[in-house]
């Protein structure tokens, strides 16, 4: 698709130089524009994950990493506000063509905030639909945030890391096998996350019953 729209040169690695010149020229103001067209974007289903390497690409392993992991907290957030309070009739028609996560609810209620750091650590269901469907959930506000946050940070580290790596090899390429070997392990954790679960967790059980 990139190369069909004629947006290969985006992404190229030899044009990062330009990507970070860009968006440091909005100065103090750069991690905020960031921040805020993150957060539009998981409001509107955007794919969040393109969002966060490119976290780490423009900030670097560490920033990258606060500003995602602020910015998806925060996209998660306001998508839970909407579906509870602005527009919870709409909402519901969306989540109708997808009765595994109307389900979520009854599993809410038997299981808490277990469901919520289930379901962010283990890739169930697609982010932005959670996000949604869990407003229409009777978990809390905090608890939802709160879990939320917690249990979406591994993900962000591993891959803002990876994509702060390739910026740390233009000067310094042991400090990029590193970060590479780091990411690579979180991967690799997270992906083995769901065998290990299964038997373990009543809530992961009553889940996949329900698909």
């Amino acid at each position: 698709m990139v190369r069909a729209l004629g947006l290969a040169d985006l992404v190229r690695l030899d044009n990062l130089a330009r990507l970070r010149e860009w968006i440091a020229g909005f100065g103090a103001w750069a991690p905020v524009v960031f921040v805020g067209g993150y957060v539009v974007a998981v409001v509107g289903f955007v794919p969040a994950l393109p969002l966060t390497i490119l976290g780490g690409l423009v900030f670097g392993p560490l920033w990258g990493t606060v500003y995602a992991s602020i910015a998806s907290t925060a996209g998660a957030g306001l998508s839970f506000l909407i579906a509870r309070y602005a527009a919870r009739g709409a909402v519901a028609r969306w989540m109708a063509p997808y009765p595994t996560l109307g389900r979520i609810d009854r599993a809410v209620a038997r299981h808490g905030f277990r469901i919520v750091m289930i379901t962010r650590l283990v890739p169930l269901f697609p982010f932005n639909l959670q996000n949604y469907a869990y407003g229409l959930t009777s978990i809390g506000f905090g608890a939802y945030t709160v879990t939320s946050w917690l249990c979406m940070l591994p993900a962000t580290v591993a891959f803002t890391t990876a994509a702060g790596a390739v910026v740390a090899g233009a000067w310094d390429a042991r400090r990029m096998l590193l970060l590479l070997g780091v990411a690579g392990a979180l991967i690799v954790a997270l992906s083995l996350l769901p065998r290990w679960l299964r038997g373990r967790s009543a809530a992961l059980d009553d889940l996949l019953k329900a698909r």
